[in-house]
């Protein structure tokens, strides 16, 4: 009977070593290598040898057989994607917690469910919880199937009753493989299991979709070698506080590598965004200085980019000081948020300036007066996600004076609140 033996595998680089040592000797990092259980398996009589010649086929008539792309109902994702899902391929989607990576995946599996099976596998979330999410995304009434399992040999079987045309596994690091002996999320059961995966679908045909989670560092968890084993890489982006999301394709052997798609996210779910444009311009009433736009391109996509530049001594208060008059200069100016709370997006920076100008001036602002919005470099006030919660909140709590920017007041503002849009900061400070 064969023996098991014991190896340190690096959780970063997934290099083996025979003895534990604090450094992984193959990429360098410290506190990497972890004990995995090595499965000594004897090798398979193949009394056939190599695959017969007959089994061969020409590149010519594979290409004139070539399979119709899967629509995944999503204009952005059938862009990123390179003109949707090729049958037999593997995608690996990446990305920071809650940025909407199931979101997207169950939003796809409702809408590929339409021209044929569709197996939703989930390894974190219960039936129930899935079910839950489709609800509230308005997807109660999708006929996709869901499994709760994190055995992959069962996945895979799973898939081959339901004769499903894709399959989605939400997450990879949750599922292992019978023949490994190590934890879910080791390197050598992503291995596994990213490898049982492609043969599968390379053997089938079935298009299969990967969740992957990611590091501090914002890679793919694991080694890179998942990211060779798969057909197509995409990424989530997204600025702290932003409701917009970019996927972008770093790797795709059907279509454009860096090819962007843009969502928004909404109660909804992702929506998309099909003019990207809109929401990197400031669109001035007039000239402003410091201020051109360019043209960037992204994969196939151009897009205008509005490039800001203000020269003065500091950042928030030299706006301050060039659009609103504050002189500020000479000043020890210091910036408290109550409770030790960290503002980590950019709603706050009108209530930073009037909070300054209003100690500058030893003017009170009236207690019942709110004031958001993002301050660009120009002195214009951009909107922030999330205007109409924040407004609600708002009224909840008393305020009846809201200093909002104009792209965020409500068709029907909070009843008893006056909402006042501005596109300036000097309209701001005008505004109390």
């Amino acid at each position: 009977m064969a023996k098991s033996k014991e190896v340190f595998v690096c959780q970063n680089c997934g290099a083996a070593a025979p003895k534990w040592q604090g450094q992984c000797p193959t990429c360098g990092e410290w506190n990497t290598l972890a004990s995995e259980i090595l499965a000594a398996h004897p090798h398979k009589q193949n009394s056939v040898g190599r695959k017969q010649i007959d089994a061969s086929s020409s590149l010519a008539a594979e290409a004139m057989t070539e399979s119709p792309r899967l629509t995944t109902g999503s204009t952005e994702l059938d862009r990123v994607l390179g003109g949707g899902l090729v049958p037999g391929s593997v995608t690996l989607i990446g990305g920071d917690p809650g940025i909407g990576k199931s979101t997207l995946m169950l939003q796809a599996a409702a809408a590929l469910n339409s021209s044929g099976a569709v197996l939703y596998a989930t390894g974190e979330e219960s039936l129930k919880q899935v079910a839950l999410r489709a609800r509230r995304l308005g997807l109660e009434a999708a006929t996709a199937r869901l499994i709760a399992e994190t055995c992959v040999e069962d996945i895979v079987g799973a898939a081959s009753s339901l004769s499903a045309h894709v399959l989605i596994v939400d997450s990879i690091q949750t599922m292992h493989s019978e023949r490994v002996e190590a934890a879910p999320g080791a390197v050598s059961q992503l291995r596994e299991c990213t490898a049982e995966l492609v043969r599968f679908a390379k053997a089938s045909g079935i298009a299969v979709l990967l969740v992957g989670h990611v590091t501090k560092e914002g890679q793919i968890a694991g080694p890179r070698v998942l990211e060779h084993m798969v057909d197509t890489v995409l990424y989530f982006e997204s600025d702290t506080g932003s409701r917009y999301r970019v996927l972008r394709s770093v790797k795709n052997r059907f279509g454009a590598a860096n090819e962007i798609g843009v969502f928004a996210m909404v109660e909804q779910g992702l929506r998309e965004v099909t003019n990207p444009s809109a929401i990197f311009l400031s669109r001035h009433a007039e000239p402003v200085s410091g201020s051109v736009i360019t043209v960037m391109r992204e994969g196939t996509r151009s897009l205008l980019i509005e490039v800001q530049v203000l020269a003065d001594s500091s950042m928030l208060l030299a706006v301050a000081h060039r659009h609103g008059g504050l002189l500020l200069q000479g000043q020890d100016v210091f910036a408290n948020v109550v409770g030790g709370v960290r503002l980590a997006e950019t709603a706050g920076d009108l209530a930073i300036v009037m909070a300054a100008r209003s100690s500058l001036n030893d003017a009170p602002v009236p207690n019942s007066l709110i004031a958001f919005g993002e301050l660009g470099l120009a002195g214009e006030i951009r909107p922030v996600p999330f205007g109409e919660e924040r407004l609600r909140e708002a009224a909840k709590h008393g305020f009846k004076l809201a200093v909002v920017p104009e792209a965020n007041v409500p068709k029907r503002p909070p009843e008893g609140m006056t909402v006042r849009g501005v596109t300036r900061l000097n309209q701001a400070l005008d505004a109390f």
